[in-house]
């Protein structure tokens, strides 16, 4: 088993993943390193690539003419940024950016999709590791708007 593999099988977001599975994803990983500040990717571009952080921590953040980008989400270690690449057609919808230096594991979209189209039962699998991810997104942002109208109704 190389390297890459061994470690994806420590990743949280794959705890009990199938050997064989972790094998296919193997293929299509490699190792990325963002430093402070640098963009992992902007909304409206092509979301070529999904991450699994090893290290570090990224903000997830929307931006607003004029003012300055709100963060949404703070990810760290064993988290995983982007979900985008799920969904045609394929467009990041937030901006993604490294508050420190960050490592992880840059995953290629559509090598992704390839496999899980080819090969169903691990297209299964990587979707019950996904699903859960876009519901606890999905309720981050929820509490993120009501904080914001509970803030503004205050004043």
């Amino acid at each position: 088993m190389d390297t890459i593999e061994r470690v994806l099988l420590e990743q949280p977001f794959l705890e009990g993943i199938d050997p064989a599975a972790a094998h296919l994803l193997a293929a299509c990983t490699r190792n990325v390193r963002f430093e402070r500040g640098l963009y992992l990717f902007h909304e409206g571009e092509p979301a070529d690539e999904l991450y699994l952080l090893r290290a570090g921590m990224v903000a997830i953040e929307i931006a607003a003419p004029g003012r300055a980008p709100v963060a949404i989400a703070t990810l760290r270690q064993g988290d995983v940024v982007g979900a985008s690449w799920l969904v045609p057609p394929y467009r990041w919808t937030f901006d993604a950016r490294a508050v420190e230096t960050t490592s992880a594991f840059g995953v290629d979209a559509a090598c992704l999709r390839s496999k899980c189209d080819a090969d169903g039962r691990f297209g299964y699998a990587m979707m019950k590791r996904f699903v859960p991810v876009l519901v606890q997104r999905m309720q981050a942002a929820r509490f993120q708007i009501l904080d914001v109208y509970s803030k503004r109704s205050a004043l």
